[in-house]
């Protein structure tokens, strides 16, 4: 019997390895450039219609983290692209500000030649400590949460360029599987990507059922016996809830991949069905559609493995894609990353033109 996925136990060992799961995780900061000027830090809530009436009893107003570069109060007149920017599992947004270390790193960004642009970090962090940026009537629907709800907040409230090319979305291990889910179905939405160190790619099967995790679950009752969990336990039960929700199933509302000592089948299925590198082939005609697509991953990270893999994806279609495996683990680096990379990424490839359509 065959019932966990290679790819969520990759996940898992590249966030335990990082740091204790209940600490936040540590990054590398890079240096204060000089002379770097202030962005404008807001912190608002979004109504999520989307996460209307979930079974979880998660919050439908949602904290959302907004960046606004240093002329943005300056030049009325101004209007500027929009990155939304996806946290990882087991944080929330505010959590990832000090992993990216934002707004230093926005700044930095900045001051050293990238074009300004609004940052925006919505909080999807559930019961079970995270989304996946899935629809699902157990969590509500965070994919759309993102490329709709959110989206269109930011649009009415602030001086944004509303076109998908001048829109990029961004996300870093859940969140960059989150960018890659979100990236492939809405690219209606969104004009250029950027994925880091995506997890959870592929479905693969290994290792035999666990009797003591099997307990451990099925004692779950609330969510303060959920929050006493190790990381893994824990993280099987956000995938469950996001992928395999189960109205009829209370209190939890969802369906585990074990039962009894046997593996269930039907929700391994619905697991694979939600793992990017299964259904990528349907959704090639909306990756065509994009400016530019990022990817990167450390070469000490679990999760490299499926990143390169996306990537040759990507190449097999003849679709253009950035792509580097740097020196790093899987959080070690990713200050520097957003600071570095991913901000010159969109400097580059989003649209700063209100002709942009």
């Amino acid at each position: 019997m065959r019932i966990l996925l290679r790819s969520l136990m990759a996940f898992a060992l590249a966030i335990s390895v990082a740091a204790p799961l209940t600490a936040q995780v540590q990054t590398e900061v890079p240096p204060v450039i000089p002379g770097a000027k202030p962005v404008t830090v807001e912190h608002i809530k979004i109504h999520g219609k989307s996460l209307e009436g979930n079974l979880e009893g998660d919050a439908v107003d949602r904290d959302v983290i907004v960046f606004l570069p240093p002329s943005y109060n300056k030049d009325k007149h101004r209007r500027y692209p929009v990155v939304y920017a996806l946290h990882g599992y087991s944080i929330g947004a505010e959590q990832w500000t000090h992993e990216i270390h934002v707004p230093q790193t926005i700044e930095g960004a900045f001051a050293q030649g990238a074009r300004e642009m609004i940052v925006v970090l919505p909080d999807s962090k559930t019961v079970h400590n995270g989304s996946m940026y899935s629809s699902s009537v157990t969590t509500g629907d965070f994919e759309n949460f993102i490329a709709h709800d959110v989206v269109a907040y930011i649009d009415a409230h602030y001086r944004t360029l509303p076109s998908r090319l001048s829109r990029g979305l961004v996300g870093h291990s859940m969140g960059g599987y989150g960018a890659s889910r979100i990236g492939m179905k809405h690219a209606d939405v969104f004009g250029s990507l950027y994925i880091m160190s995506p997890c959870c790619m592929s479905a693969r099967p290994a290792g035999p059922v666990n009797a003591d995790l099997e307990k451990q679950l099925e004692a779950v009752k609330t969510p303060e016996d959920s929050a006493s969990l190790p990381f893994f336990a824990r993280a099987q039960l956000a995938t469950a809830a996001a992928w395999s929700p189960d109205p009829k199933n209370p209190p939890l509302y969802l369906d585990l991949p074990f039962k009894d000592g046997v593996a269930q089948q039907e929700v391994l299925a619905k697991w694979a069905a939600n793992a990017p590198l299964d259904f990528i082939d349907q959704h090639i005609d909306n990756l065509r559609r994009y400016r530019a697509i990022g990817i990167d991953v450390g070469d000490e990270d679990g999760l490299r493995f499926d990143t390169i893999k996306l990537h040759e994806v990507l190449d097999k279609y003849g679709i253009a894609n950035s792509f580097e495996i740097y020196h790093g683990t899987h959080t070690s680096a990713v200050a520097d990353r957003f600071q570095n990379h991913v901000m010159p990424f969109f400097s580059k490839n989003l649209c700063f033109d209100a002709a942009c359509k």
